[in-house]
């Protein structure tokens, strides 16, 4: 009987792609749930039930889920994003957890500059004001060339803005824990402390993962240090950011906009945020142009093949721990 990968994520969802003949080349049947993306805990064990593998979208991996699939040997996440997968429990299960690193960054970094620019240049509200029938001019634009943008995060994402964002004439400013300071200096990043990084910058954006110490960081306490006038933007994942805080300071007029692509819970629910005008918003698709799309879903789909064949996807493994132990 062939092994049995279910096809999780929305953006795949019973769609025609060269992930699929990765799939039928190595053998492998492939399955979809009864609706994508799997939302709740009992949503995610009635989809993967029996499954061998997952290409597995944003739907929960706990303790809970992994104990009740005992047939799943890998969970590949089509993009770079794990914090939705209990990794401990996943290594208890030896159950291997693989991501896409190289696939998405560029796009997320072109969405980022999209972002950054719709806000300071008000291009959502002048669409809106000319369709209604006015036509307003005397709002100026924040420029981009001279101003500073500070980079929370200097990874992949984090360096493809920067060059991107050197390129508009803007100043540097990174912060990252493992930042690399001959990269840094490479790129024109000067590097400097979190605190010091939100004080200085005209522009903030998020390129840090989701984990316990970066729970909130953008909170209120973080917001006072900002520019007023300053303007947040977060492609990472929503988590960062206390939302409550930052409508306070948007409300209050402190921070002059955001531009924001993830939320703390998606869909969000009825959020205030969306009420301004300054703020700029997408559904959680900054990686999700066609040729992002394309290159996540062929390297999911490959990291899965890899370790059915016996291959470890070494620079795509998550839990490295199962790395001696683990068997298909």
């Amino acid at each position: 009987m062939p092994p049995v990968v279910t096809i999780t994520t929305e953006a795949l969802f019973e769609t025609p792609g060269p992930h699929l003949g990765v799939f039928k080349q190595a053998g492998f049947s492939v399955r979809y749930p009864k609706q994508a993306p799997p939302a709740s805990e009992a949503d995610t064990i009635e989809a993967v039930g029996g499954s061998q593998a997952v290409l597995a979208g944003s739907e929960p991996y706990t303790r809970k889920v992994l104990e009740s699939l005992p047939a799943l040997r890998v969970i590949s996440r089509n993009g770079v994003g794990y914090d939705r997968i209990d990794l401990a429990a996943a290594t208890d299960h030896n159950v291997a957890v693989t991501i896409t690193p190289d696939a998405n960054f560029e796009a997320v970094a072109e969405h980022t500059l999209a972002l950054l620019l719709a806000v300071a240049r008000r291009v959502p509200m002048g669409d809106r004001e000319l369709k209604a029938g006015l036509w307003k001019r005397g709002v100026p634009f924040r420029p981009l060339r001279g101003r500073t943008l500070g980079i929370v995060g200097l990874g992949r994402i984090g360096r493809a803005v920067a060059r991107r964002a050197a390129a508009f004439g803007m100043r540097l400013l990174g912060h990252d824990i493992a930042a690399d300071a001959t990269v840094a200096a490479s790129l024109g990043v000067e590097l400097t402390t979190c605190d010091d990084l939100l004080a200085r910058s005209e522009f903030v954006s998020l390129h840090a993962p989701h984990t316990p110490e970066t729970t909130c960081l953008i909170n209120a306490r973080s917001i006072a240090k900002m520019k007023p006038g300053a303007i947040l933007v977060n492609t990472s994942r929503g988590g960062l950011v206390d939302e409550a805080a930052l409508y306070e300071a948007l409300a209050a007029g402190h921070l002059g906009g955001a531009g924001l692509d993830v939320f703390a819970t998606e869909p969000p629910p009825a959020s205030k945020l969306l009420a301004f005008d300054n703020v700029v918003v997408s559904p959680h698709v900054a990686a999700l142009d066609d040729q992002a799309v394309r290159d996540m879903s062929v390297g999911a789909a490959q990291n899965i093949v890899d370790l059915y064949q016996g291959r470890m996807p070494t620079a795509c493994l998550v839990n490295c721990a199962v790395r001696d132990t683990w068997r298909w």
